[in-house]
C-alpha cells in the first residue's frame, strides 16, 4: 500500500508501532495514516482473528503476530497501539507498559476514573509515554475556530452546542456488548464532552444528563447532557447510536454563531467550511483538508521520540491532566444521569 519505512529503533528514527486489535477504525483510519505518517513504521500486528491480522499485514506491509503478547515481546516494537473494545483497554495497556512499550490507546483511555489513573502513574513510573486516539483535536480547523472566539469575532461565548450521532449498528456490534464497555457515551459520546471542555475549560459541572437505556442490551444508546461553567457559559450536548449521521458544533457569542459541521472525523481529503453567522451577515472559511489521524500519529511519535531522549515525557502533566479530566466528567455523567428507556426501531 505504502514505500516501506525502516527504523533502527534510534533515538531519532521512525518508531515501530505494533497493533493490538484489527478493529474498523484501524483499517479505515488508523493504519493508512501510519502509511502517511513519516515519523512512524508499522511492525506487526494480532488480532483474535488471525485471518484478519494476516490480511492486515499483508496489505500494509508488516508481519502478522500469534497473539498479543507476542507483539509485546518483540524488541523491535518501541510502542502499541490498542483498538480494542474500551474494556480492554487497561489490561492491555498496562501489559505493553509492562513490557517497556509506549502506548496509543483508542479512546476512552480506560473505562473508569481508577484504571485511567493507574495508567497514568503506571507510564509515568517508566518513563514511558501513554495517549489516548481523540483525533479530532489535531484537525487543524479547531484551532482555527478557537482563535476566532478569542479574536472576539463573535463576542462573548455565552453557549456550546455539539452533536456526534450516528445511525444504528448491527445487533452484534461490540458496542452493545456492556462487558466490553459499550454503551454511547463512552463511544460517540466522548467527542462532544470532550470538545465542551476544549472551548470552554476543563472546569465544568453537570447540570443535567439523560442517557437512553436500551435493556435488551444493557447499555446506553443516546443520551444528552448539559454542561456548565463557573462563570455560567452552557454546554448542550447530545450523541447516540440511533440516528441519521452527524457531527457537529456550534458556538454561540454576543454578537454571532460559528458552526462546523463534519466536526470529529472528517476525511482527510475534505477542505472543512467554518460558516460565521452575524446580524447582517454571513461568511464562511474555507479551510485546507487535513489529516488528523496522521497528525495524531505523529505527534504520538514527537512524544515517545522525546521520552527517549530525555527519559521523561516532556508533556505527561499536560496529557494527563486531560485524560483524567474527561474520564472524571465521563464518570460524573454516566452517575448523574436519568435513564429513560429506549425505543427500538420496529
Amino acid at each position: 500500500m505504502s514505500t516501506r519505512k525502516v527504523s533502527t529503533g534510534h533515538d531519532d528514527g521512525p518508531i515501530r508501532l505494533g497493533v493490538l486489535g484489527a478493529a474498523s477504525v484501524a483499517r479505515r483510519r488508523t493504519l493508512p495514516a501510519v502509511a502517511a505518517a513519516p515519523d512512524v513504521v508499522l511492525t506487526a500486528i494480532a488480532s483474535r482473528d488471525k485471518g484478519k491480522a494476516a490480511r492486515l499485514a499483508g496489505e500494509f506491509g508488516c508481519a502478522a503476530a500469534a497473539d498479543y503478547d507476542a507483539v509485546l515481546a518483540r524488541s523491535d516494537v518501541d510502542a502499541v497501539y490498542l483498538p480494542l473494545p474500551a474494556a480492554l483497554h487497561h489490561r492491555w495497556a498496562l501489559a505493553a507498559l509492562a513490557a517497556g512499550k509506549h502506548v496509543l490507546v483508542e479512546k476512552p483511555m480506560a473505562t473508569s476514573v481508577a484504571e485511567t489513573s493507574e495508567l497514568l502513574d503506571a507510564a509515568a513510573r517508566r518513563g514511558l509515554v501513554i495517549r489516548q486516539n481523540l483525533t479530532y483535536p489535531h484537525h487543524a480547523q479547531h484551532a482555527t475556530v478557537r482563535d476566532l472566539v478569542g479574536a472576539g469575532r463573535i463576542g462573548p461565548l455565552k453557549e456550546f452546542h455539539s452533536a456526534f450521532c450516528i445511525p444504528p449498528l448491527p445487533a452484534a456490534d461490540i458496542r452493545h456488548r456492556a462487558e466490553l464497555g459499550g454503551g454511547a457515551l463512552l463511544d460517540v459520546g466522548v467527542y462532544p464532552i470532550s470538545a465542551a471542555r476544549f472551548f470552554l475549560g476543563d472546569e465544568l459541572e453537570v447540570a443535567g444528563a439523560v442517557l437512553r437505556w436500551d435493556a435488551g442490551y444493557g447499555v446506553d444508546v443516546g443520551g444528552s447532557v448539559l454542561l456548565r461553567s463557573d462563570d455560567g457559559r452552557t454546554a448542550t450536548l447530545s450523541f447516540g447510536f440511533e440516528h441519521g449521521y452527524g457531527a457537529r458544533y456550534l458556538l454561540w457569542g454576543g454578537s454571532g454563531r460559528i458552526s462546523v459541521d463534519r466536526a470529529f472525523t472528517p476525511p482527510d481529503w475534505l477542505s472543512p467550511v467554518v460558516r460565521i453567522e452575524e446580524q447582517d451577515r454571513v461568511e464562511e472559511i474555507v479551510l485546507p483538508a487535513d489529516h488528523q489521524f496522521r497528525n495524531s500519529l505523529s505527534a504520538f511519535a514527537g512524544a515517545v521520540l522525546d521520552a527517549r531522549r530525555t527519559g521523561v515525557d516532556p508533556e505527561r502533566a499536560v496529557q494527563a491532566a486531560s485524560a483524567l479530566g474527561l474520564a472524571e466528567l465521563l464518570a460524573r455523567i454516566g452517575a448523574e444521569a436519568q435513564r429513560v428507556p429506549a425505543a427500538r426501531a420496529s
